[in-house]
């Protein structure tokens, strides 16, 4: 369990047992037919094959998130209009995890009361970031609800929820069972924190730190607290597909959301992973670090540190793949390579490990 994150009203820990419970009761039903879900434990997106005859060997990837408390920090700030780009990041991200090309999103807005305003901010988010994933916005679902929710302040409650679809081969998923030591890890750069962790951020922030959203510390460079938590999620879409689509061999992909540098695990199976260059963080983890007395070890589990994804390839692709990513995403870099120590994690420069069969990082022996 994280213990800074716990205090802060989020305890991994019990998430996860609810999580696995919900799990094996869903996958007890039976339809009355063969399933049509294809075998991804633990991936970033499901996939179902579609049914003989209708188009043989194609699968529907599915994937659907929401912004989590991000949402507080828009109703504090009164600015709604990047939101929906971090609820379609979030769905579309996973979606191509999985080699999977995103067509469609379908959102759920539900409000405390259906502010004209409000809600054409959320719309703009939304449209800005279809455009970016070249995906379409063919309905979705407003829902006013009072009784359920209650703004930070009132009445500017409001959830967004998104629901992707996409397409991709059956015989061309992306699963990680190609992944092998020595694989190289290239890490794509977060736009810095993006979706995850925000709880913790806005209790280190404001209450530890007794900072306000309108405060520019000196450590952000210009920016307000407000600027560099709404900072909206990055959109891999267009990079991961033109890698996909090149000759070269790409054996996994991971969506560094919660859970931080975790997230490699669910790439893989038998082997670890060895971070010897990690992107640069943006100067608002380190704020969030000293502001709420977190460890190095927490913050590299809770948060993306400055990579919001990473593309595993064999070593003789590595310089070919980060120059292919690099063209959207500059300050693309490998950052380490996949080692033979089933399910560890290294990170040798902040002194950072978990062994096998560990839930949490902790700081190294070493």
């Amino acid at each position: 369990m994280s213990d800074a994150y716990a205090a802060a009203g989020v305890d991994v820990a019990e998430a996860d047992l609810g999580v696995a419970g919900i799990g094996k009761i869903l996958s007890s039903i039976a339809t009355g037919s063969e399933s049509l879900a294809v075998p991804l434990p633990g991936h970033y997106a499901s996939v179902i094959k579609l049914p003989a005859g209708l188009a043989d060997g194609v699968g529907i990837a599915l994937a659907t998130d929401s912004v989590g408390s991000k949402v507080i920090v828009a109703e504090q700030a009164r600015r709604f209009d990047t939101i929906g780009i971090d609820c379609m990041a979030m769905c579309v991200n996973d979606l191509i995890c999985v080699g999977a090309r995103p067509l469609a999103l379908l959102d759920y807005i539900a409000v405390e009361e259906p502010d004209p305003e409000l809600l054409a901010q959320l719309a703009t988010g939304l449209a800005t970031a279809a455009t970016q994933a070249g995906v379409e916005i063919p309905g979705g679902e407003v829902c006013q609800v009072p009784e359920v929710l209650r703004g930070h302040p009132s009445p500017y409650g409001f959830d967004l929820v998104g629901s992707g679809f996409g397409s991709v081969q059956i015989d061309r998923i992306v699963d990680g069972t190609k992944v092998a030591p020595g694989d190289a890890l290239i890490g794509l750069p977060s736009a810095g924190v993006h979706s995850n962790g925000l709880t913790l951020a806005r209790h280190a922030l404001l209450q530890d730190g007794g900072l306000t959203l309108d405060e520019k510390p000196a450590e952000l460079g210009g920016q307000s607290i407000a600027d560099v938590l709404l900072e909206p999620t990055a959109i891999y879409v267009r990079a991961i597909l033109e890698l996909l689509g090149s000759d070269l061999d790409v054996h996994g992909l991971a969506h560094i959301t919660g859970s931080g540098l975790l997230n490699l695990r669910r790439i893989g199976r038998g082997v670890g992973y060895r971070i010897d260059a990690p992107l640069p963080a943006q100067p608002v983890f380190d704020l969030i670090a000293a502001a709420g007395n977190v460890s190095a070890a927490e913050m590299w589990q809770v948060f993306n540190m400055g990579c919001g994804f990473v593309a595993f390839v064999g070593a003789d692709d590595a310089v070919a793949a980060t120059e292919l990513l690099a063209k959207r995403h500059p300050g693309t870099a490998v950052i380490g390579s996949v080692s033979d120590r089933a399910g560890a994690i290294e990170l040798p420069t902040y002194g950072v490990e978990a062994q096998a069969g560990s839930a949490k990082l902790v700081v190294s022996a070493a």
